[in-house]
């Protein structure tokens, strides 16, 4: 179903589609809804993304602002500043690349100031999850350094996802299509080759709890645009909700989602997806592996790494 593709980033190229890529994601926040600031301590972050890597993550996905649902996040309210995102991303991002110099590093942020120190410093990919909308400026920047760039789908801010209307399945998938090609265009505008940019659906990112699986069933037909797809389903809220009548009513608690999570991944893969952005990096490994196997039709799967140069 997903075509050979490359991702052009700084400094190397990563093929893309002969086996799934995972992004280990490392939250350097006091309030992430998925590790509770497990890691906001500088040396904690830096140990987890060693973990990260040993357990076989490709890249690693450095964030220093939540923008879980009802959060204040993007434009000129969001509750953590350009300044205080990069005191706690910046001195992670400069210990893991001098101690791993070859690390693939992308920095969670939608902020063109972050963006641009992050890649000063030696970040590969900028993972924009407003999909380059919040802050106009962040596109100029990653084309001044040729970064590879994540463009996601969301429907406005996060504090207003939960009131976002229902839409129907055609008029769904419309709205990310259209909200993707849209960023596809703008990105190219500001001198972003094609070939930096993969996509990412946004799941939750103002979709409701049902319209998230109705995107995972469809998600192939986002494939049409032409890049590859990237997504990133780990502990989300519409999976804690679905397992609700496992938990007598009540939402799965984060801790209680991490088979959903494997579960939505794994269907993610077999409908086109080629980088899948995790928390628990082990088990995607090797729940990646068979969903590759399967892609494959039982042929032997590629182990060389995806790093073409």
């Amino acid at each position: 179903m997903r075509n050979l593709a490359h991702w052009r980033l700084r400094r190397r190229t990563l093929e893309l589609g002969r086996r799934t890529l995972v992004m280990g994601v490392v939250n350097i926040t006091p309030d992430s809804f998925s590790d509770g600031g497990s890691y906001f301590d500088p040396e904690a972050a830096l140990i987890r993304c060693m973990q990260c890597l040993d357990e076989g993550a490709d890249i690693l996905d450095l964030g220093a602002e939540s923008t879980r649902p009802g959060l204040r996040a993007g434009g000129a309210n969001a509750l953590v500043s350009a300044e205080e995102e990069q005191a706690r991303l910046l001195p992670v991002l400069e210990g893991l690349l001098k101690a791993l110099p070859q690390a693939v590093v992308s920095v969670d942020t939608y902020k063109a100031a972050t963006a641009r120190a992050a890649l000063r410093l030696g970040a590969e990919i900028v993972n924009d999850v407003s999909g380059l909308t919040w802050d106009p400026c962040i596109a100029q920047v990653c084309a001044e350094f040729g970064a590879g760039v994540v463009v996601s789908h969301t429907r406005g801010l996060p504090e207003a996802w939960r009131a976002q209307p229902q839409l129907a399945p055609d008029a769904l998938l419309a709205a990310v299509h259209d909200g993707l090609g849209a960023s596809l265009t703008a990105a190219q505008q500001a001198g972003i080759a094609l070939d930096q940019i993969v996509l990412d659906p946004g799941y939750g990112f103002g979709k409701r709890f049902s319209e998230n699986y109705v995107l995972l069933n469809r998600q192939a037909e986002l494939l049409r645009l032409g890049r590859p797809l990237l997504a990133g389903l780990s502990r989300k809220s519409f999976l804690g909700h679905t397992l609700a009548p496992l938990f007598g009513g009540s939402d799965a608690p984060l801790d209680a989602r991490e088979n959903a999570s494997l579960a939505a991944m794994t269907a993610a893969i077999l409908h086109g997806v080629s980088i899948v952005r995790v928390h628990q990096v082990r088990p995607a490994v090797e729940a990646a592996r068979i969903a590759d196997a399967i892609l494959a039709g039982g042929l032997a799967i590629q182990d060389a790494p995806a790093i073409k140069k």
